[in-house]
């Protein structure tokens, strides 16, 4: 199990995305540092080597972060107070402090720093502040805080600051970001970086840069430059080397050749990094590095040697407190035992890793952690415990989508009211100006009543003009307005409903009793090995392929909704008779009758639906929109137990009110076999439809064959 930042396609993402995170801090101050600190040695006498010192711990600083910050605070104790030395001291000390997760060392030093008397240091002082707090969140995974932070910077007090100061600003900037996702704004910020750090004159400063624009470059799905510009930062790397710049060039290489045929370059990089970071002591990072190594070797069908390597990355996590690294070899240690056939003691050891991602609050890749563990035990057999951990997975997936979609409605809400206020000032300064206007009309028609009689119409024309300007305004408004609210209402990826129209329109299709309507839950069949197969540009095509099929198959006055990643939610106003098998049917063999064509290739596609129409047999059973859901995910993730490519649709159930229902849901599949539930079970294209050995419980409740 890899840590944040990518699939298991990519060697040694998590490695990267923490070895990028901390790079953007290391390298930041230095540049101004390098010219300060000079000076400030000048004027305290027998310290010649402050400059070279601060360089030192600056390269050095995510070997050892905690030590490095005790040396750094009992030397800068001794520096002349208000100087560009201590700032500099100071600002080193708060990156340190970040690095070791040190909030109330944080927060301290942020605010000294914010509190620097005015001066020529005070620009460098403020942007030195903003970094230091937005390193702290990075590393807490709080992404779009940290750029918030950043891009709050005054310009001019930017522009105003040390060349060095500038650079961590926009190397910074540029990988927060990347890792947002913003590729545009992220390659921008990151050239900026580039030019400082060749105007700053030190190769492991253009190194570092160069690696966090390779990293950026393959984000943006072009690996040739991407693999241009890493070479460039190997040999800047190797004008001046140190251990932590060659770990992070290194495992940049690792990374960026991931996808070669020829893995001889990735295994060789990694193997260079590791040994860098042992160079320089950096035992978290080297614990890090050796989780992910780990993986590789899983990738590769060698689920002892992973063992040994995990095995190797767990000891050092917990001695370093580093709980990532420690997540990830607890997880790697686990999916190496099931692959060799040690299933119940490596689905614990998986479940305590992602134990240790839940308690840190990093939802997101817990749920690709349960994802993953399912994937496992399918392979390993171990049905049972699949299908729990799909269950898991799903759970969490939809709190961080709820989540997710939170934190968005608020800044849309937010963007949506300021555009409002400039919008009401500029009307109330028209409307001011129209008063104006009319007034000085008025005065001359008074001077010129008995002269100019003529005057009284120009006046009457003006105002026209006035109240068309006016009338033009507010259809504008009213025009804008009504697009906003349809971009909030549709994902913009597949031009599909999303989750906030979906809460609007369901009240249309509910009333007191319950939902009538035709309930369908679709989800997309290893729609990850899509995107570590083919890429995310061929995942998000075949999202954006399958959403015109939906529309293809259902009429146009029924719902269709994005409901989250791969899945999609139907709502169709018809109930009546073989409707709702008819559609599931058509849906199957819609999605899975060709491939989904993208970059001269053919992806081949299936899905799995659940299905209900309500009310439901034979009681008149009728149910909310939220209790209808639940029961269709249910049903769902039981096609998905039997095989995939297959639409489960509940035909009865054997419950008079909604308690018994959910009773009943919870239950299902032995439900099903009591006969209490009513299952139709339809199959896609290319699924076999003779009998197999194996039986699960018919319509009436007895056997027919699994893959009916």
């Amino acid at each position: 199990m890899l840590q944040p930042l990518a699939s298991r396609s990519t060697l040694c993402a998590a490695l990267a995305a923490l070895a990028l995170a901390a790079a953007c801090s290391d390298g930041g101050e230095a540049g101004g540092r390098a010219t300060r600190a000079t000076a400030a040695a000048a004027s305290a006498p027998g310290d010649a080597s402050l400059a070279q010192d601060f360089e030192r711990l600056e390269r050095a600083a995510r070997a050892k972060p905690a030590l490095y910050e005790q040396q750094l605070r009992a030397r800068a104790a001794r520096l002349p107070a208000g100087s560009a030395a201590q700032l500099d001291a100071l600002a080193l000390r708060g990156l340190l402090a970040a690095y070791a997760r040190d909030r109330p060392l944080c927060d301290q030093i942020a605010e000294q720093l914010r509190q620097w008397p005015a001066g020529a240091l005070r620009a460098d002082a403020v942007v030195a502040a903003a970094n230091v707090s937005a390193e702290y969140l990075v590393t807490q995974g709080d992404l779009r805080e940290a750029r918030r932070l950043l891009t709050a910077v005054d310009p001019q007090q930017l522009g105003a600051a040390g060349l060095a100061f500038r650079w961590r600003h926009h190397y910074q900037l540029a990988a927060v970001t990347s890792d947002i996702g913003d590729l545009d704004a992220a390659l921008t910020e990151s050239h900026s970086a580039l030019r400082l750090a060749e105007q700053l004159g030190r190769p492991w400063r253009v190194a570092v840069t160069l690696s966090d624009l390779a990293f950026t470059t393959l984000r943006a799905d072009t690996p040739a430059r991407a693999r241009q510009i890493v070479a460039q930062a190997l040999a800047e790397a190797l004008k001046d080397p140190d251990p932590m710049t060659l770990n992070q060039v290194h495992t940049m290489r690792g990374i960026v050749h991931a996808d070669d045929a020829d893995q001889s370059i990735t295994l060789q990089a990694t193997l260079d990094a590791l040994e860098e970071a042992t160079r320089a002591g950096a035992d978290a990072v080297r614990a890090t590095g050796l989780a992910n190594f780990a993986d590789y070797y899983l990738q590769h069908a060698q689920p002892a040697r992973a063992l040994e390597l995990a095995g190797q990355a767990l000891p050092l996590a917990r001695a370093t407190g580093n709980i990532g690294a420690e997540s990830i070899a607890r997880s790697n240690i686990g999916l190496a035992k099931i692959a060799m056939g040690r299933v119940a003691e490596g689905r614990a050891d998986v479940q305590a890793g992602i134990a240790l991602l839940e308690r840190q609050g990093a939802l997101a890749y817990a749920s690709g952690s349960w994802n993953e563990l399912a994937g496992y035990l399918e392979k390993a057999g171990d049905l049972a415990g699949a299908f729990g951990a799909y269950r898991e997975h799903r759970r969490v997936g939809e709190q961080v989508l709820r989540d997710e979609t939170r934190k968005l409605l608020l800044e849309a809400q937010e963007r949506q009211d300021a555009e409002q206020r400039a919008r009401d000032i500029e009307l109330l300064n028209r409307d001011n100006a129209l008063k104006s206007e009319q007034v000085h009309q008025h005065n001359l028609a008074l001077m010129l009543w008995a002269a100019l009689g003529g005057c009284v119409a120009a006046s009457l024309g003006l105002l026209y003009q006035a109240f068309r300007r006016v009338r033009r305004t507010n259809e504008a408004l009213a025009h804008s307005n009504a697009s906003l609210k349809r971009q909030s209402e549709t994902d913009p990826l597949t031009g599909l409903a999303n989750r906030r129209h979906f809460q609007a329109a369901i009240k249309s299709l509910s009333g007191p009793e319950g939902l009538t309507a035709s309930v369908f839950l679709v989800d997309v069949d290893h729609f990850k090995r899509i995107n570590d197969s083919f890429g995310h540009s061929a995942g998000d095509a075949v999202l954006v392929e399958i959403a015109r099929r939906l529309r293809e198959a259902v009429r146009d006055d029924d719902l269709i909704v994005r409901w989250g990643g791969e899945e999609f939610l139907i709502v169709a106003r018809t109930r009546e008779g073989l409707f709702a098998p008819q559609l599931a049917q058509r849906l199957l063999d819609l999605i899975g009758g060709r491939p989904v064509a993208h970059a001269g290739r053919d992806i081949p596609v299936t899905a799995s639906v659940g299905f209900v129409s309500l009310p439901v047999p034979p009681h008149g059973l009728r149910l909310s929109w939220e209790r209808a859901i639940d029961l269709v995910d249910t049903v769902l993730y039981l096609a998905k137990g039997h095989g995939r490519n297959k639409a489960y649709g509940v035909e009865r159930i054997d419950a008079a009110d909604a308690i018994a229902a959910a009773q009943l849901t919870a239950r299902l599949e032995a439900a099903w076999s009591e006969g209490r539930v009513g299952l139709l079970a339809l199959s896609g294209p290319g699924v076999a439809t003779a009998p197999s050995a194996s039986a699960v419980p018919s319509l009436d409740g007895g056997p027919r064959p699994a893959n009916a």
